[in-house]
């Protein structure tokens, strides 16, 4: 009898160490790739950095301290020698796939043929992507390509909105253009080339190997494992040897944040609240709610805004959001609340100013200025999320952070080069300014051919 209990409490034992084990596996289901042998101290740090835009034809404002972004991913893709890694929300390259064969396509059509033709030259080609039905991506895959899919309705109930490339492992490309024929035509974007910079791209590769490890999952896992913690943050940034400054990269939604990687909303905070002197804005929306079926109040970023008003002497805020049909109707009302936060006894001043629409064939407004950033007089923020609160809790984005180190002083960085790109489209004739006690309907504006700055 008592052998007979002794193989029970053996066999229970054994049936609990085995669940035990099945349930950390579970947990860590998500591992990483191989990053090739690169690490911290084998890395590059080295890096040239590169600002990218595209700026419709039809608007006479001139590239500041930046190049083509067609141009951009072009030599991008000309480097690459091994592999091509993209995540992007959108996959519609070729106009003729939705529109009438327009002149403003070619761009998105010669960068499909070139993704197309990547297999022709030994190198790789992985997509990680929320779209599961996409005449390109199945056109991709046939290539060769390897694409993989994220069900993010059943992750989080978001989307995948990241917006990146990584080629070689060495450089990457990040900002609010999408593999979209508009995004290198007739929408107004802007983002950071890096090259020759392993090390920081090594970082946000983790963030890839994530979303591609997520394919045919339903569920996130409660433990990641170390490949995909992050290797620089908000408290440890990768110094670059480039005019004295460091980076890192942040990443949204909260439970996409392995161990070490700074959150989205957290990246935003730590520039705001390291500002001095004046905080530049450049967002698609500007909506301190949850944009969903019900709405709701979503403070954070608004709550960061005010702080700094408050506590920050004659500390300059301006934001510059695109303004058109799509705009929420709360936008411009929250816009003026900061406004009328600056009164006495408060030195502050608030500037608030859309980016006119562009008339459409169809007599529609469309916004046209897709352009998500912010600078400081000490460090700048790219990223490819609106602020609005559903983009954060729920949809996946991708920030890069850049700070001047304290011995940069006046040296010329990004971050000088960001300042002059946000003034030159803050005093553009394509903007107009929050007038007092009047809120405009954004659908009303358009610009005139002859309008004169």
């Amino acid at each position: 009898m008592k052998s007979q209990h002794k193989c029970i409490v053996i066999f229970a034992l054994v049936c609990c160490c085995a669940v035990l084990i099945a349930l950390i596996f579970s947990a860590v289901d998500v591992w990483g790739d191989e990053e090739d042998a690169i690490t911290e101290d084998t890395c590059s740090k080295t890096c040239r950095i590169v600002l990218v835009e595209n700026i419709p034809e039809d608007l006479s404002i001139p590239y500041k301290d930046s190049v083509s972004l067609a141009a951009g991913l072009h030599e991008l893709l000309e480097k690459a020698r091994r592999s091509v890694e993209i995540v992007s929300p959108w996959w519609a390259l070729n106009s003729t796939e939705s529109e009438s064969d327009l002149p403003q396509g070619k761009q998105g059509l010669i960068l499909l043929r070139q993704l197309l033709s990547l297999r022709s030259r030994s190198v790789s080609l992985r997509v990680a992507s929320g779209l599961t039905d996409n005449s390109e991506l199945k056109a991709l895959s046939k290539s060769g390509a390897d694409v993989h899919y994220l069900n993010m309705t059943a992750l989080t109930g978001g989307q995948l909105n990241s917006s990146f490339w990584l080629v070689d492992r060495k450089h990457m490309y990040m900002g609010s253009a999408g593999m979209d024929w508009r995004s290198l035509s007739t929408m107004k974007e802007f983002g950071i080339i890096i090259h020759d910079c392993s090390c920081l791209v090594m970082d946000l590769h983790r963030i890839f190997s994530l979303y591609f490890q997520l394919e045919y999952r339903d569920f996130l896992p409660s433990i990641w494992s170390k490949r995909l913690h992050g290797l620089y943050n908000g408290g440890k940034a990768q110094k670059l040897h480039l005019n004295r400054t460091e980076a890192y990269i942040s990443s949204s939604p909260d439970v996409f944040c392995p161990k070490h990687r700074t959150k989205g909303i957290e990246a935003i905070k730590s520039v705001i609240q390291e500002a001095e002197t004046f905080i530049y804005i450049s967002i698609t929306d500007y909506l301190p709610m949850f944009n969903r079926s019900t709405l709701r109040y979503w403070s954070l970023i608004d709550n960061m805004l005010r702080e700094a008003l408050i506590l920050k002497e004659s500390i300059k805020v301006r934001v510059l959001i695109s303004c058109g049909e799509e705009t929420g109707p709360l936008t411009l009302n929250f816009l003026w609340s900061l406004k009328a936060l600056c009164i006495e006894p408060l030195r502050c001043s608030v500037e608030a100013k859309s980016f006119i629409p562009r008339e459409q064939s169809d007599g529609r407004l469309h916004r046209i200025n897709h352009s998500t950033f912010m600078v400081t007089d000490s460090s700048a923020y790219i990223g490819n999320s609106n602020w609005v609160g559903s983009e954060f809790v729920f949809n996946t984005g991708v920030g890069l952070v850049i700070k001047k180190c304290p011995e940069a002083n006046d040296t010329a960085t990004v971050v000088e080069q960001m300042k002059a790109v946000f003034e030159r489209d803050w005093h553009s004739h394509y903007t107009k300014p929050l007038e007092p006690n009047h809120i405009p309907a954004c659908s009303t504006h358009t610009v005139k051919e002859n309008a004169s700055a």
